[in-house]
């Protein structure tokens, strides 16, 4: 009887690789058939059209979470670009890292960053990508000065989010999930940023959600250091006529300082 047993066991072993081999194609197939839905109304063609994004590119991708737009923007950019694949949650990079390496993706590097840093280096990204993770950022400011400082002259960064009406304070919407899209344009502004356009929108007819698409711009040329956004015209001379306290009234004319 245990001879029986045991071979019927051995029998059932067998089917073990099987299954699990079956199971992992199923998970394999719904995820490309989720990336597809995803594709016909998030149109990642069109927003990587937008960013001028092409093969040789820099990218980042902010808040990556599963990698959907990673492995759009990798296949745009090529072996001879980059995709920065940030997110703070290290499970998320590590998937990334791991379908990259298998997919022999060299152009995608995961970045494990902190909620005021992603980790990215200087002056280095054509284009920044952040796709419905701005909405979740309390260090926003902190965030923003650091994109700003990876971001080469006259990159271009995207913010695609879902609205909500404005008049409540900051912490009403992280709860919604959701953020005024003046908040967003506010906080651009603020660290440095120029407003470019305002991109067609999209909806998402799972969750019935709709999102904005708006389009900055670090300027090409700036008066001040990496260590933050650029100076207005009315700061940068604020900043001369400090610089200019000790001169003579000569010079304070030759800087700008006096006009008569």
């Amino acid at each position: 009887m245990r001879s029986v047993n045991g071979f019927a066991w051995s029998r059932r072993l067998l089917f073990v690789p099987l299954i699990v081999t079956l199971f992992c194609a199923a998970v394999g197939l719904a995820a490309q058939d989720e990336t597809k839905a995803r594709d016909l109304w998030q149109q990642p063609d069109r927003v990587m059209d937008a960013l001028g994004i092409k093969a040789g590119s820099a990218v980042g991708d902010i808040g990556a979470g599963g990698g959907y737009f990673t492995f759009h923007l990798a296949k745009r950019v090529g072996p001879n670009g980059k995709v920065y694949a940030e997110d703070i949650l290290e499970e998320e990079v590590k998937k990334i890292c791991e379908r990259a390496e298998g997919e022999k993706l060299v152009q995608v590097e995961g970045i494990l960053g902190t909620k005021d840093d992603p980790k990215l280096p200087t002056e280095k990204l054509d284009a920044v990508l952040i796709v419905n993770a701005y909405h979740e950022m309390r260090e926003h400011d902190a965030m923003l000065r650091a994109l700003f400082r990876a971001l080469k002259p006259g990159g271009l960064l995207a913010i695609i989010d879902a609205p909500a009406p404005p008049g409540e304070a900051r912490e009403k919407y992280y709860e919604r999930h959701r953020i005024p899209e003046q908040f967003v344009r506010d906080d651009a502004a603020h660290n440095g940023f120029s407003f470019v356009r305002q991109e067609p929108g999209f909806k998402s007819p799972e969750r019935g959600r709709d999102y904005f698409f708006l389009v900055f711009k670090k300027p090409e040329t700036r008066t001040g250091n990496l260590e933050g956004p650029a100076l207005t015209a009315k700061e940068a001379c604020e900043k001369l006529s400090e610089s200019c306290s000790g001169c003579s009234p000569g010079a304070r004319r030759r800087h700008g300082r006096d006009r008569g």
